[in-house]
Formats: structure tokens, C-alpha cells, sequence
């Protein structure tokens, strides 16, 4: 099943792209834009304080707009679209969810009002350094002490993890509990190191916790995995709808080259082998989009079930539909699109980092071949 738009999901994401039209024209995103924070404050408090992009799915009694995946669903797939740099996916996609999950009523009212401002980001480490992801294979451990705990260990791929405020860490402690932290981006101890990817427009980086002091545990030290899998299918969903967002733009500038761009005498738009490929995009396209709409309905009215189901056949669909739409944009745009003043390959990198963002891809697979019982 699916959930249709209505006409003011219309409204918020005309507000969005007029927006990221004006200030994050795709002609501007040059590595060299990045800054110190990985991403434009600017941009960030006119999405936040202007459209309210930050609060849009944080309850109202901690500052935000109480929406549902769907009008998340719609601002990342305008995010995603533009490439604009920002902090939404690691901040309200994963960390801000991950609070929510923790039940954590006085972190969430300490963090998700700034959130919601767009005056605090935050992010989640929890890979390790060969990017898995699994309670088994949590890289920080937590050793107890007379006013919270100890952190040690190194998380890699942290999603913005160098310019973040507030760094929420998955952490064993002795009986191989996994808890979680919260600690100030700042904090005595914490090394933040912003790694080389692929993706020039999202950073990531490796924070390495040499005996960094951290409070007790959110959630009176309860069961962190489960909260974090719950962040993580909300973000997954968020991550698929970017995806399909990418994927449109990157046919929809394959198709108007194609219009333009002469060859023997003939826009190579009217070619059958241009018209075939931009075809076959499309289908592809609208497949994806299809299962964005599924996991959107599955979040909001389905059972937990589906919705895991749902969120790891949306990434499994939108990742590589995004890959070939990317692919095949360079293709189509022939020697200008192998250039780097061209956005294409941005959209190539950003499909192909994409695809273990947040997870590993095998584990998209076990979810939903559990899921389905198999």
C-alpha cells in the first residue's frame, strides 16, 4: 500500500526547492564550499527557522511540528535533488530519531527543542572501522564511574561527524550491554578526524574516545541496539526518499541535454538508443518512488513488521535505481558529463556512497529475507 500526496506535501516541497534553488544551486556545491562544519549554517537555519525542515517529524511538546515519515519522505527527496549540504540526514533523520526511540524524556527535552531550531546538529557513531554494524561489533566500550562513564575506542563513518555538536555513542560496557552516551562535540579527550570519501557533498569522519568522560546513560542504561534499529529503518526511509530525489534530477539533466545536444545533424534526443535508456530510467525511477511510497505508509499505519520489510526493500530498490540513473546521466551527456565542472559525477559519487551510507547492504538483504519469512 502507499500513501498519496495531498496538496499541502505539494506546498512544503515547492517551499523546499524554491529555497535550496536560491541559496544551494547545484553550480555552487565545489568542495571547496564544505567549511569547518562539513556543511552551510546558513542554509541550515533558513530550512530550519524559515520551512521548519529540522522539527518537521520531532513531537510538539519538544519544539517540533509532530509530522509523519511522509512530509520527511518529501523534504529528503528535495534534499537529495539539490545535493545540498546539510546535516538532515545524520541530525533529524538518524540522531534525532534515536533519541525519540531511547524514551529518554530528559534528553529529548535538553536536545530536540535546539534540533528543532536548527541551532544544535547531532550524529550517531556506532560503526567500526571496517564499516560494520551490529551489537557484536560496537567499537566503544564504556567503563563505569562516579559520575557517569569512561569512553574508549574509535567509530568510523560518522555521518557529519566532524562539525557535529552533540555525538550520540553506542557503547558496551563490561557485561557487553550496548548503552548510550551523549557527549558534547567538544568534550576533553574526543578526536575528530574528517575521512577522504567518495561523496565531496556529506562528509563523514572517524572519532577516535580516549577516556572521554560522558553522563550516566540515556534511559536509566537500558537496551540501546533496539533503539538504534529503530533509528536507523526511520532513516533508512529518509535515505531512500534522497535517493529517488537524486535519481529524478539526474534523468530529468540527461533528458534536457538530450534535447539540446546535436549530432549528425539531429538532436540525440530523437535517437531510438537515447529514447530507450531515458525510457528505461524512467520505469526504474517510478519502481522506486513506488517503494518510498510503500515505506512511508508502512512507517506511519503499518505494523512493525512491514515497516522493516518496507524500509529495507525501499533501500534495496532506491539505492541501485539511483546508482544507474546517475550512471547513465554521464552517459548521456557524453565528454562534458566526464568533466568536473559538471554535476554529474556528483550525483554518481553521491548514488555510490549512498549505498552503504548507513548500513551494509547484506544486512538490507537479512532483513527483508527475514521479514518475508525466508
Amino acid at each position: 500500500m502507499i500513501l498519496l500526496e495531498r496538496p499541502e506535501h505539494g506546498e512544503l516541497r515547492t517551499a523546499v526547492r524554491r529555497l535550496l534553488e536560491q541559496e544551494a544551486p547545484i553550480e555552487r556545491i565545489g568542495d571547496e564550499v564544505a567549511g569547518d562544519r562539513g556543511y552551510d549554517p546558513r542554509l541550515w537555519r533558513r530550512l530550519a527557522q524559515e520551512i521548519g525542515v529540522a522539527g518537521l517529524c520531532i513531537p510538539e511538546r519538544f519544539g517540533g511540528a509532530g509530522a509523519s515519515a511522509q512530509e520527511d519522505a518529501v523534504v529528503a527527496e528535495e534534499l537529495g535533488r539539490s545535493l545540498a549540504r546539510t546535516p538532515y540526514l545524520s541530525t533529524v533523520a538518524l540522531a534525532a530519531n534515536l533519541l525519540l526511540a531511547s524514551g529518554d524524556e530528559s534528553a529529548c527535552a535538553t536536545y530536540l527543542p535546539a534540533i528543532a531550531a536548527g541551532e544544535l546538529t547531532a550524529t550517531v557513531a556506532y560503526r567500526a572501522g571496517d564499516g560494520a554494524v551490529g551489537a557484536s561489533r560496537v567499537p566503544v566500550s564504556a567503563v563505569a564511574s562516579a559520575d557517569g562513564a569512561r569512553l574508549s575506542g574509535t567509530a568510523s563513518f560518522v555521518l557529519d561527524g566532524d562539525g557535529a555538536d552533540v555525538v550520540l555513542v553506542l557503547a558496551h560496557d563490561a557485561t557487553d550491554r550496548v548503552l548510550l552516551f551523549a557527549v558534547r562535540g567538544d568534550a576533553p579527550g574526543l578526536q575528530r578526524r574528517r575521512m577522504q570519501t567518495l561523496d565531496h557533498t556529506r562528509t563523514q569522519a572517524v572519532l577516535t574516545f580516549d577516556d572521554v568522560r560522558a553522563a550516566p546513560a540515556l534511559a536509566g542504561a537500558g537496551d540501546a541496539w533496539p533503539w538504534l534499529a529503530a533509528a536507523l529503518q526511520r532513516a533508512t526511509v529518509a535515505l531512500a526518499a534522497e535517493q529517488v530525489g537524486g535519481a529524478d534530477r539526474a534523468l530529468e539533466s540527461a533528458v534536457e541535454y538530450a534535447k539540446l545536444r546535436v549530432q549528425f545533424g539531429r538532436r540525440i534526443g530523437s535517437f531510438q538508443a537515447i529514447k530507450h535508456r531515458c525510457a528505461d530510467l524512467a520505469v526504474e525511477n517510478d519502481r522506486a518512488r513506488s517503494a518510498v511510497m510503500h515505506a512511508t505508509w508502512a512507517a506511519v499505519e503499518g505494523t512493525p513488521a512491514q515497516a522493516r520489510e518496507a524500509a529495507a526493500m525501499a533501500a534495496l530498490v532506491c539505492g541501485p535505481a539511483f546508482v544507474r540513473a546517475a550512471q547513465e546521466s554521464i552517459q548521456i551527456h557524453g565528454g562534458i558529463g566526464f568533466t568536473w565542472e559538471h554535476p554529474a559525477h556528483r550525483y554518481f559519487r553521491r548514488a555510490r556512497a549512498d549505498l552503504v551510507a548507513l548500513d551494509d547492504p547484506r544486512r538490507y538483504r537479512e532483513q527483508l529475507l527475514d521479514a518475508l519469512g525466508v
